[in-house]
Order: C-alpha cells, then sequence, then structure tokens
C-alpha cells in the first residue's frame, strides 16, 4: 500500500535554473526530498504530506504529529530509512 506521510519543511531551494521548488522535509527524524510543485504557496515550517517524492497537502501540526505516532507504532516509517 502507498501512503502519503506527513513532514515539515525544514528548507526550500529552487533547482534547475528556478525551474522546480524542491524541499528537505522531515519525517520524524528523517529527511527527504519532495517536490513542491502541486504547493506553490508551501513555506519553510508548514507541515505537507508527501506522496512519492511529491508533496501533496499542507496539513496542519497537530494532524501531522498524530499520523507520525501511529505510523511509527505501526511500524510503517522504517520504509522511510535507507537500508545498506
Amino acid at each position: 500500500m502507498c501512503l502519503a506521510i506527513p513532514g515539515k519543511i525544514k528548507s526550500i531551494e529552487s533547482q534547475y535554473d528556478g525551474l522546480v521548488r524542491m524541499a528537505k522535509v522531515q519525517f520524524g527524524g528523517i529527511v527527504k526530498e519532495a517536490s513542491l510543485e502541486m504547493l506553490p504557496a508551501a513555506k519553510e515550517g508548514d507541515y505537507v504530506l508527501v506522496h512519492v517524492g511529491v508533496a501533496i497537502s499542507v496539513v496542519n501540526e497537530e494532524e501531522a504529529q498524530k499520523t507520525l505516532e501511529y505510523l511509527r507504532e505501526i511500524g510503517e516509517l522504517e520504509e522511510l530509512i535507507p537500508q545498506g
């Protein structure tokens, strides 16, 4: 099953000569890159739902924290941690 995971935008940068907005998004203790192309108004500090590397919705912090805690409890956040 594919889930959209909530995370907090830590930083935003433009790539490809300013054509693409990418964010560093923190999911608990894990940081991944996500495209912000679907959320042009997203800013640092916002919580967003990320699905397959794309931020698809801005969510409030309380709901994001509840969801992250639930995912931790059922062991779903481990999929985000690189294995090696």
